[in-house]
């Protein structure tokens, strides 16, 4: 992440300028800019080696106008709490986009998970489940796995929240095992949103899928995904990275060759039949269409000038600053902006939310038609507005959210 840009910050100037755009009022624009509730908890447990470390949680829940709130959970060495406000806010706008009946939230621990073993994660994370209990739930707020953390964490979650009930509540988070009532479809949601989204834009552009180069920055749960489904579509993936670095080759990478090489070595770095690259260089590419899958703020001032791709479509959250949104918009770049891109997950969790509550489950076709159904529809509001508007994607994408936002608040008005 670059350390230079304050996402909570970023998040607050969206809102303005879409605010200003929509004629928006001020009350419900200062609603709008303050977190519902933010809970800081500390989370003491007990290491392998027998020593006690206290972690730091954060759950934030940004808005619950339109319904429970919904996010993932996150454990990182660096997150802060701006941070998990700020993806909050950005869930409150994806769940409005695609028109879900949830409010945004966001999670996280302070630690460095790839230096914890299993144990002492399971332990950190029934432990700060038990600490912010009081607030999550299937009708309160439905966490979701986010950066470096699974289904299994999902499990653990749901485990923890349904002893203290004393009985098993399978909608209390979603991203779970398919055997504790997890949804088909679901781990790769994401990632096959962000293609839906991708064959839209091209239809609406008069373009061809068929041999555009793509790379794809971040090989992680998303980005594997959408390379491996693109490269099926006709795609020629020409470079993807990972946060040690990348890899480019101009004809293409063999997929196939590079999952295994990654599932053997753990890293998509030193694949033969690629020259490495760094992230930063990966960017600066030529190619048709960019997926930034990684984190935010990857695309700056400082390197927005040097983008060539003409199509970006965001599956990370944040990964585009204001500024450099700005300087794409004067090159001609066409961008599908995150919370309209990458709302495929939450779209999917919507779906184990509701298979959950009915104890009704679905098929993986079932799934993957209603997300291309719900993903369409949002396409398409989104680009009526932008050009009735005429304005980028991204505004489009936030006036319909922040719109629909503003009609259910005005709706319920004011309490007492």
């Amino acid at each position: 992440m670059n350390k230079g840009e304050n996402l909570w910050q970023t998040a607050l100037q969206q809102l303005n300028e879409t605010a200003k755009r929509i004629n928006l009022e001020p009350w419900i624009h200062k609603k709008l800019r303050k977190s519902k509730r933010e809970l800081t908890v500390s989370i003491p447990v007990k290491m392998d080696n027998g020593s006690v470390e206290v972690f730091t949680g954060y759950r934030v829940q940004h808005n619950i106008t339109r319904g429970p709130a919904k996010g993932g959970i996150r454990y990182s060495p660096e997150v802060t709490l701006d941070e998990v406000k700020a993806l909050a806010m950005l869930m409150t706008w994806k769940c409005a986009v695609v028109n879900l009946p949830y409010g945004g939230a966001k999670g996280a621990v302070v630690c460095n998970p790839l230096k914890m073993s299993a144990g002492e994660l399971e332990r950190v994370t029934r432990r700060y489940t038990s600490e912010i209990i009081s607030i999550i739930g299937p009708e309160k707020d439905i966490p979701a796995p986010d950066i470096s953390t699974d289904s299994q964490t999902m499990a653990w979650i749901m485990d923890t929240y349904s002893i203290d009930k004393g009985y098993s509540v399978p909608g209390v988070v979603t991203g779970k095992p398919i055997a504790i009532g997890g949804s088909e479809g679901r781990s790769k949601s994401t990632g096959r949103g962000v293609v839906y989204t991708l064959l839209n834009t091209l239809k609406h552009l008069n373009l061809d899928i068929e041999g555009k180069k793509v790379i794809v920055q971040g090989y992680g749960k998303v980005g594997s995904v959408v390379v491996d489904l693109l490269s099926k579509e006709g795609c020629k993936i020409i470079g993807v990275s990972e946060i040690d670095g990348g890899i480019h080759n101009p004809n293409g990478l063999n997929v196939g060759k590079l999952w295994k090489h990654k599932k053997r070595e753990g890293s998509v770095a030193k694949f033969k039949e690629a020259d490495s690259i760094t992230n930063k260089g990966l960017l600066q590419l030529k190619c048709d269409i960019l997926i930034p899958a990684a984190c935010e703020n990857q695309i700056t001032k400082d390197n927005a000038s040097r983008i060539r791709a003409k199509i970006i479509v965001e599956a990370a959250n944040g990964p585009t600053t204001p500024e450099a949104d700005k300087i794409l918009k004067e090159k001609g770049a066409f961008v599908v902006p995150d919370i309209l891109a990458n709302t495929g997950g939450v779209t999917v969790s919507y779906f184990e939310w509701v298979q959950g509550l009915q104890s009704y489950f679905w098929t993986e076709r079932e799934v993957n038609l209603k997300l291309r159904d719900i993903m369409t529809k949002a396409f398409y509001k989104v680009w009526e507005i932008s050009l009735k508007e005429e304005i980028s994607m991204r505004e489009a994408a936030y006036t319909l959210a922040v719109n629909r936002v503003a009609e259910a608040t005005r709706i319920r008005g004011l309490y007492p």
